[in-house]
């Protein structure tokens, strides 16, 4: 549980845009992951299961909530610099967080899974539960989005 409860929690924070919503979705998750243990498939990569049970809790609280997930991505602070460069930085920190939380769940997701929690294609396939190959061409697509988006707001 301890190798994987930070990412549980920041796959939870993707959907849900809360930190104490996304910390019960977590822990809920890890709960029933314990109890369908048996039905894991040996051989297959653990966290992309365990990730897909937290995900499906944290929609599951979202939508009984019947709150719009607002992302605030928490990802690594910005490297430290000299003091301007590091203002300069965190704004285009918080800029980017800001508009890929504004973005659809689709689109947050697969950014999220392949680069905040840094999933491989076939991890993040897995945890998403669609194709690989799909996984490639939605990334594709929401890349293209977020780079319009940010030259909008250039």
């Amino acid at each position: 549980m301890r190798e994987h409860q930070e990412v549980a929690f920041r796959a939870a924070y993707l959907v849900t845009g809360s930190a104490a919503e996304a910390e019960d979705a977590a822990q809920e998750g890890f709960v029933k992951a314990w109890q369908a243990l048996p039905q894991f498939r040996e051989g297959a990569p653990f966290r992309p299961w365990l990730l897909a049970i937290v995900v499906n809790e944290a929609r599951n609280r979202r939508r009984h909530a019947g709150r719009q997930a607002a992302l605030a991505l928490r990802a690594l602070d910005p490297p430290a610099a000299g003091p301007e460069e590091e203002a300069a930085a965190r704004a285009d920190h918080e800029r980017l967080l800001r508009i890929v939380g504004g973005m659809r769940e689709d689109d947050r997701l697969v950014i999220g899974y392949r680069y905040f929690l840094d999933l491989s294609e076939a991890e993040t396939a897995e945890a998403l539960g669609i194709p690989r190959g799909t996984v490639k061409s939605r990334l594709a697509r929401a890349l293209a989005r977020l780079r319009e988006q940010i030259e909008v707001e250039a």
